[in-house]
């Protein structure tokens, strides 16, 4: 039971362990972990083994972990408060806990397979509720990003251990008696003084009308700040306009660009190659988000609420021709599938303004053959790495507009059809594993 059980935890954790990254298991129970995670190289970190604590820690510290394992030990920990702001005090800005514990649903099956001989003897549990384990994270500088149901049947049964823990176990009301609960959390960060300059990234295509538009309504906000206009086999002389219009605005830094490949995600990534700045914007050339929201994501970001700052226009009232039903519709569906495999609630996955810092981007980047290179217009391609890289997803609401000039570029059943086979595909990569 134990090694079928722990190569199930290993499948699972190992999602959220990038290639290369730097892990740490603190107080392992067994070695089994470790064995099913292979090849990746994992150090085991006692914080109760023999010499001063101080020195302890300072190991951890010297290690820079990215990732750290938490696997069942909070079940034995005298001060689980301790041990969380000792491991904040440990670990880098980057760093991602990876916490797995047993549901109190298991507890009476838990003491008879004690009871039996089953089960390995030891101190008496900590039986954590869900809300006890997010308290005790926020009280030690922690905050949550995802969480998981996990395992429903732990022995292996030929055929119907795959069936219930892979297909049912993560699906309501199944998940209410799942065995594991995995939390993944980041340091709480606190908002800093500094105030980095910002590339906004703006994707063209016929969009000639607005190009005018989006230089004058974008506001500064930090003391370098670039637009970066990459234009995409246009026919109505956008590419013509961006010059125009850079030549006429010298006080702005504008770049120009050219796109070589096909779509908004590829026009995205073109762009911020290009960027030179810290702050990473997405700003759509049709202008229904307003460019004049863009200082309350900054500051989203800046001010450490989220990893990737989500606009969504689902929660204020828009205008009348903003977004067809059809449209609507999809949306819904979308941000629901989302919030189920994501373990994050969401409203809106395909509003076309993200935030994100560099350093996440490139991060997602690095990992992106994880999920394929098919996403067409690069919302689900950093939703999706964001998940993986364990980043939090924050959606800042905005006032959607219509568009008040040109047609839009999205064909609604073609990249309907694909955005719903990215989401099965995405489904086998994060929840159904």
């Amino acid at each position: 039971m134990k090694r079928y059980l722990y190569a199930l935890l290993a499948r699972y954790i190992r999602y959220f362990l990038p290639p290369g990254a730097r892990v740490v298991e603190v107080s392992p129970a067994s070695p089994l972990l470790r064995d099913h995670l292979a090849p990746r190289d994992i150090t085991f970190f006692d914080p109760h083994a023999d010499g001063p604590p101080d020195e302890s820690w300072a190991r951890l510290a010297s290690l820079e972990p990215e990732r750290i394992i938490l696997n069942g030990c909070l079940h034995y920990e005298r001060n689980i408060q301790d041990l969380l702001e000792r491991l904040r005090g440990a670990s880098p800005p980057s760093a991602r806990l990876v916490i797995t514990y047993y549901s109190s649903v298991w507890k009476p099956l838990f003491r008879l397979a004690s009871r039996l001989g089953l089960s390995t003897k030891g101190p008496e549990r900590n039986w954590l509720a869900p809300s006890d384990v997010l308290n005790l994270l926020r009280l030690a500088g922690w905050q949550a990003v995802s969480e998981s149901p996990r395992v429903l049947l732990p022995v292996r049964v030929p055929v119907l251990s795959d069936l219930v823990n892979r297909w049912l176990a993560p699906i309501p009301p199944f998940s209410w008696f799942a065995m594991v609960r995995i939390v993944v959390a980041e340091p709480t960060l606190v908002a800093s003084a500094d105030r980095p300059s910002v590339s906004v990234v703006i994707p063209a295509r016929n969009e000639r009308g607005n190009i005018e538009s989006a230089i004058m309504r974008t506001p500064a906000m930090g003391p370098d700040d670039e637009l970066i206009f990459v234009e995409g086999h246009s026919a109505d002389g956008t590419w013509e306009e961006i010059e125009a219009a850079a030549a006429r605005h010298p006080e702005r830094r504008i770049v120009c660009l050219r796109q070589t490949g096909r779509g908004k995600g590829d026009a995205v990534r073109a762009g911020f190659a290009a960027a030179r700045h810290e702050v990473l914007m997405i700003l759509d050339a049709d202008l229904t988000v307003p460019p004049e929201e863009l200082p309350r994501f900054y500051r989203a970001l800046t001010g450490g609420v989220g990893d990737l700052i989500n606009g969504s226009r689902l929660v204020y009232p828009m205008e009348q021709r903003a977004m067809r039903f059809a449209n609507m519709v999809g949306n819904k569906f979308f941000a629901a599938a989302f919030s189920f495999l994501l373990g994050q609630p969401l409203k809106d996955t395909l509003c076309g303004t993200k935030v994100l810092r560099r350093s996440a981007y490139e991060a997602i980047a690095r990992d992106r053959l994880y999920f394929g290179d098919f996403d067409p217009f690069g919302d689900f391609d950093l939703l999706f790495g964001a998940s993986r890289q364990a980043m939090r997803i924050v959606e800042l609401p905005i006032r959607y507009q219509e568009r008040t000039y040109g047609d839009t570029n999205i064909r609604r059943w073609t990249h309907g059809w694909l955005l719903l086979r990215m989401t099965v595909f995405a489904a086998r990569r994060i929840k159904f594993l």
